[in-house]
């Protein structure tokens, strides 16, 4: 029996030593499964954010677009009208210059009046032709300021775009990585704890068992004092007797000696 306690003993000490170390196992491999789903959840949240920037950015792209050619609509615009102006001033100062030599050599008084009132005329048309073109000019010169100025901000945009998405598929990487050692984790985690519980369940069968085998020592060891117990008061009680017997054998050989 004490063999058989002390292997017992033994095999609890091992089974919980097994214990441990699946317990142990288990947990680094729940670490290890925290650690990649939390690299995936960072990933996917990554994506989900430059996805989310691009998307922001190409609908400013596309705002900033339409302001581009609203801009270059109205250019183009403006320098059709210049240079429309540019060709009627030039048609003005070519009949300017035929009015004046139709006053040079005008003989006849009224044709000259004429003619000289007709020339302050188209000088004052050409006056108003060179402001109209100095003034879409300036309009145009500020529109081309403008298109400079929503070009650059276009494409520091479209920049930013393609920098972003240049780092998705490293992030795309790292998420189906992440998602593939997620699974590998998830499986041994499972493992893990399937050996632990084994283990588990392995302890607390051998503890239950060791457990009976020292309440049978206890009961047998309590059993075996009281019958030591007993056995001595038996015997006690025997030695008082023979004890009596003789004190009482010697008070008769006592008496009969006093008679004689």
């Amino acid at each position: 029996m004490f063999e058989s306690l002390a292997s017992l003993e033994k095999t609890v000490l091992q089974l919980r030593k097994k214990q441990q170390e699946a317990t142990k196992l288990r947990k680094r491999a729940e670490k290890q499964l925290k650690e990649v789903l939390s690299s995936q959840r960072r990933s996917t949240s990554g994506l989900n954010t430059i996805d989310k920037k691009i998307e922001s950015e190409k609908e400013d792209v596309s705002d900033v677009s339409g302001v581009l050619n609203q801009k270059n609509s109205q250019l183009a615009s403006i320098e059709r009208l210049v240079h429309a102006a540019q060709e009627r001033l030039s048609r003005e100062k070519e009949t300017i210059e035929q009015t004046e030599q139709e006053i040079e050599f005008s003989e006849n008084p009224e044709e000259k009046q004429y003619a000289e009132s007709r020339l302050r005329s188209l000088k004052d048309h050409v006056e108003e032709l060179t402001n109209e073109i100095k003034s879409r000019q300036k309009t145009a010169k500020k529109i081309t300021e403008d298109v400079a100025k929503f070009d650059t901000i276009k494409s520091k945009i479209s920049t930013k775009i393609q920098k972003q998405s240049k780092s998705k598929p490293s992030l795309r990487e790292t998420m189906i990585s992440s998602k593939k050692a997620a699974e590998k984790f998830v499986k041994e985690v499972e493992r893990r704890t399937k050996s632990e519980e084994s283990a588990k369940r392995a302890l607390e069968k051998a503890s239950s068992k060791l457990k009976e085998l020292l309440d049978k020592r206890k009961t047998a060891t309590k059993k075996k004092k009281a019958t030591k117990k007993k056995a001595t008061k038996k015997k006690t009680t025997t030695k008082k007797k023979t004890n009596k017997k003789k004190t009482k054998k010697k008070k008769t050989n006592k008496k009969t000696t006093t008679k004689k």
